[in-house]
């Protein structure tokens, strides 16, 4: 692997500066613009806030990793990061960078989701083994219980950060001594969402992470002028290198505030974008389809989103009605459809592999959907049945190769072939932690025909038209249902906007073998009304199989004719099951693997079953 070379920041006197580590960055931007904002966090959602700026935050990082240098014996440790979304876990991360450790960040313990967040964190740490944790006060005895329980004897230095800020900052800043570390250093651990399994750590340096910055800054076209909004988690690359990394690189504020305060009201998103002129802002699709549906009409005549010029859309499929929907939606009120930014990235990669031009529109491919099926790429003629339209994520960006390939004979896909995408490039990772195996396998690909390599495999399977990919689906949530080839996404969305009484993005689509024959089994949850609705009409507060003719047998009607009319499928099971049970991903995505193996083992409480 060739080494990285030094990011090129430029001065306001027009020098350009080498930044090989964001320690680097974080001193250029405290020395040339310290009292400037840095990060702004909305403690409610809304008008409550707390600030840093770039000299405090270079300050606050200094003394967190004079603490780090001296406790933790060498440089290059892991840290494991344990904090609520906010400013501290911002001068957390950085003061590890500063230690010359290596980040981990990580969901902190959540008494209400404890069995999902521990099992995580476990995993976590059990891979890491982290030399210390950082946290907060008010955290401090639920990490200690978590990590007692998790570190099998281990004993790792323990700090809640805000010790250090309300006493010994600046006797410990001044005690910093600057880790000697370089564009191969490795800066954190990103570990994986689990949507296919135990997460894997993966590893990425000072130089994946201002190579991609450079990258995300060219093609949003992001200026000192500029202004971010974030309410992702930070512990997900997409909140953390598109939300807190890339306005540092480029030099503009950033504002944040929890995934928890948009999801009770994704209101508070649109209200601080037009609060604060946010330019650029975004999420995985279903936020999009959240605005819609959650936002009155009366609630928009309130805003003003033109300043909204890039809104990016990633981390899962990009969906064409979404586009159109939001757009109709929030047009009236300065929204623009050619600010909607689909892009496509993955941790392995550091974050973006491919993005559009600012100014253009979202490309739409119509294809033909049976063609689809059988892994060709051919156009349809006209919209209609029997037509599946897919958005295009842009392009590769510079310095950075994608081929499509055929994911057994490793050998080039045609234009018109749908394949595994592989990717090679300055953002590709080191691999994953402690796994070498694993990183042969995904990191070390050549292709049979030319010899090239190594890729990144990533698992996605795709298409290029014309330079722009299009991804089509995740090559082991493939369904294949008499020798033909079902994307889970597009079933999903069939069944979620067959019936009212479904919730948007909340459905599972797998299949599992069954007599040695592969059936269809769909996991979707219902909307809180109606749920609470048969309960109130029952007198029970757990609905159940008493129900399911009277008030679930044209939910499961509809499921089926939808599924059978669309994609020529028989479903063999659905399950309906309580609001907000389906396991997901830090970042929102569905764990279909998880969901199939809680199926399997009869895990699932579901609310009713038609068979």
């Amino acid at each position: 692997m060739r080494p990285l070379r030094p990011a090129l920041l430029r001065r306001e006197d027009g020098v350009r500066l080498p930044c090989e580590t964001l320690i680097d960055l974080l001193c250029l931007r405290a020395e040339q613009q310290p009292d400037d904002l840095a990060y702004r966090f909305l403690l409610d959602g809304e008008q409550d806030e707390a600030s840093l700026h770039y000299r405090e935050l270079d300050h606050r990082a200094r003394a967190i990793g004079a603490w780090l240098q001296e406790h933790v014996s060498g440089f290059g440790q892991p840290i494991l990061l344990l904090f609520r979304p906010g400013l501290d876990f911002i001068s957390a991360f950085f003061g590890c960078l500063y230690g010359g450790m290596i980040a981990i960040p990580a969901y902190p313990p959540h008494p209400a989701r404890r069995t999902r967040t521990a099992s995580r964190l476990e995993a976590i740490i059990n891979n890491a083994s982290p030399a210390a944790t950082l946290t907060t006060s008010d955290l401090l005895r639920a990490a200690e219980k978590e990590l007692g329980s998790h570190t099998s004897g281990m004993n790792p230095s323990l700090l809640a950060i805000d010790s250090i800020v309300d006493s010994s900052i600046d006797g410990l800043a001044q005690r910093w001594i600057r880790p000697p570390l370089n564009a191969d250093s490795l800066a954190m651990l990103q570990y994986t969402s689990g949507s296919t399994g135990t997460p894997n750590g993966v590893m990425l340096s000072h130089g994946n992470l201002l190579h991609n910055s450079e990258q995300i800054r060219i093609y949003y076209e992001h200026t000192p002028e500029s202004r971010c909004l974030s309410w992702l988690p930070p512990y997900h690359d997409m909140g953390l290198i598109g939300g807190i990394l890339q306005p540092l690189y480029a030099g503009f504020p950033s504002t944040l505030f929890s995934p928890m305060h948009f999801l009770q009201q994704p209101i508070r998103w649109l209200r601080a974008i037009a609060r604060w002129q946010i330019t650029s802002s975004g999420g995985p699709n279903f936020a999009y389809d959240l605005c819609v549906e959650k936002i009155a009409p009366e609630q928009r005549a309130e805003l003003d989103l033109s300043s909204w010029t890039v809104a990016w859309n990633g981390a899962e499929p990009v969906r064409a009605e979404t586009l159109d929907r939001f757009t109709a939606a929030f047009a009236p009120y300065g929204f623009r459809r050619e600010a909607f930014y689909p892009c496509y990235g993955l941790a392995e990669a550091t974050l973006m592999v491919s993005g559009g031009f600012k100014a253009a529109p979202p490309v739409i491919a119509q294809l033909q959907m049976e063609r689809l099926a059988s892994g060709e790429v051919v156009p349809a003629e006209a919209e209609g049945c029997g037509v599946q339209s897919l958005v295009g994520c842009g392009r590769t960006i510079p310095e950075q190769e994608i081929a499509i390939v055929d994911p057994e004979r490793c050998t080039c896909c045609s234009p018109a072939r749908v394949g595994e995408i592989w990717v090679r490039g300055p953002s590709v990772t080191q691999g994953y932690w402690q796994s070498d195996e694993q990183t042969a396998r995904a990191f070390g690909a050549f292709l049979a025909d030319s010899g090239e390599g190594p890729f990144l495999r990533t698992g996605d399977l795709g298409f290029l038209q014309n330079g722009e990919l299009f991804v089509t689906g995740r090559l082991k949530d493939l369904i294949i249902l008499s020798g033909r080839n079902h994307y889970p996404q597009d079933i999903e969305r069939s069944v979620e906007q067959c019936h009212p009484a479904i919730r948007s993005s909340c459905c599972v689509a797998f299949s599992v073998d069954q007599d040695g024959e592969e059936r269809l089994i769909i996991v979707a949850e219902v909307e809180r009304t109606c749920w609470s609705g048969a309960a109130r009409r029952t007198g029970k507060s757990e609905p159940g199989d008493d129900l399911r003719q009277d008030e679930w047998k044209p939910v499961f009607k509809a499921i089926r004719a939808a599924v059978s009319q669309q994609h020529d499928a028989r479903v063999t099971q659905v399950l309906l099951v309580r609001p907000a049970s389906l396991p997901k991903t830090p970042s929102g995505k569905h764990q279909r693997r998880a969901c199939r193996e809680a199926f399997l083992r009869g895990g699932l409480q579901d609310l009713c079953v038609a068979d």
